[in-house]
């Protein structure tokens, strides 16, 4: 496999009697191939990773390419970029060669863009109690039908106050009556249920065609 590529040899350090010097060369070396200090990296790179034999991905690398952990260091020096493990739990770990802050850059920007495209879920509430007037009825329900068209979903909920919970089934009455005076616009996502001293429910806004 290695005859494939024309290696150069990794750079070796200076020999000489101040072994600091060497350290701080190898460094030095490490630091240009734009390496930063360990804890900082979310990935491993280059002389970090540990694997003996890893999977290459990356341009101009042929598919399904599994080398030596020596052989696919001499190859990202060949390039000129970083051997960046992307994939440690695969078998055999996945590596990539590419320039490791260009590579940073990107996977920063990918999730920037992730973050953008989620949509943030907005639930208003809409309080009835068991035995609630028309008036008021028709005040909640203008709102919620404001709340739907935006966008948000409607959790509307009765509340029974100490015996009022007698009236459970004149709740859930109320509860799909307001369901069925907004069939146009929404959708129920969770029927009338009680829970404690309250009886739920949830709508959420049809989708537009």
């Amino acid at each position: 496999m290695a005859g494939q590529y024309p290696f150069r040899p990794r750079p070796q350090q200076a020999q000489g009697n101040n072994q600091q010097n060497g350290q701080q060369s190898g460094q030095q070396q490490r630091d240009q191939r734009g390496r930063r200090p360990q804890q900082e990296n979310p990935n491993r790179i280059n002389d970090e990773i540990t694997a003996p034999t890893v999977r290459v991905v990356g341009e101009n690398v042929e598919p399904n390419l599994v080398l030596p952990i020596k052989e696919a260091l001499r190859l990202a020096d060949e390039m000129e970029l970083d051997l960046i493990e992307i994939s440690p739990k695969a078998d055999p770990p996945v590596c990539r060669i590419a320039d490791y802050q260009k590579f940073l850059y990107q996977q920063k920007r990918k999730a920037k863009e992730i973050k953008a495209k989620q949509v943030k879920v907005v639930i208003k509430e809409i309080r009835f109690g068991p035995q609630t007037d028309d008036h008021d009825y028709n005040f909640k329900l203008k709102h919620a039908e404001n709340f739907l068209k935006e966008g948000a979903k409607v959790k509307a909920y009765v509340f029974f106050r100490g015996r009022s919970i007698v009236f459970k089934e004149q709740g859930e009455i109320l509860l799909l009556r307001f369901a069925n005076d907004l069939e146009e616009i929404a959708r129920v996502e969770m029927m009338p249920k009680l829970d404690g001293k309250k009886m739920n429910m949830i709508l959420a806004p049809k989708s537009k065609k």
